[in-house]
């Protein structure tokens, strides 16, 4: 079986998915595992889920080294679960690492490590500069972070289903539900009102 892994660091609002899914489709993935993870997060839920249930032969098909993983530790882990599991990894367009008869090529594990050992330094690269911007930013004067919320913030959908919080009509989960936040945006509104 040719399965496919689609991962993006945040979820389906900020970041779209489906141009990974269609990409593996074309590569020949039967199925897509997908995913809303950052790279180098210790769980992958679908990635695990994905190597648990393959079986020796099979494919794993995704688009780049990144996508996997963005830790060269967690990339040589899912090296080892791909020849232990005598799988088939490839990465469109550049890796192909066949461990179905056995041990992958030593040149392809290599070069795969390697791909892993760049993935990592594109993300350390990454923070760095998100972390020296903020400092440059903050240093001129500018505050960082979400504005500070007041109750004339609350929306108006929240201040109408808030009474019936109050009388214990709905608990909190079915106040987020019903207003369409999170539970942490409701406990900031509860925490606004209740001062």
């Amino acid at each position: 079986m040719k399965t496919g892994y689609a991962r993006c660091s945040t979820n389906e609002s900020k970041q779209d998915i489906e141009r990974q899914v269609r990409e593996l489709k074309q590569a020949g993935a039967e199925r897509v595992f997908l995913e809303y993870e950052h790279g180098d997060a210790v769980v992958k839920e679908q990635l695990s889920l994905l190597l648990e249930q393959a079986q020796a032969g099979d494919t794993i098909i995704t688009l780049e080294v990144s996508r996997l993983a963005r830790s060269t530790k967690q990339l040589c882990e899912i090296i080892d679960t791909i020849s232990q599991k005598r799988l088939c990894l490839v990465i469109v367009g550049s890796i192909m690492m066949d461990c179905r008869n056995g041990h992958a090529d030593p040149m392809t594990e290599a070069f795969l490590q390697m791909a892993g050992v760049f993935s990592q330094l594109e993300l350390s690269m990454i923070r760095a500069r998100v972390r020296s911007g903020m400092a440059n930013a903050r240093a001129k004067g500018a505050k960082i972070g979400r504005p500070e919320l007041t109750a004339d913030d609350i929306p108006p959908v929240f201040l109408r289903h808030y009474p019936a919080f109050r009388n214990k009509n709905l608990n909190l989960s079915e106040l987020a539900r019903v207003c369409n936040l999170s539970r942490t945006t409701v406990y900031k509104y509860l925490s606004l009102l209740e001062q």
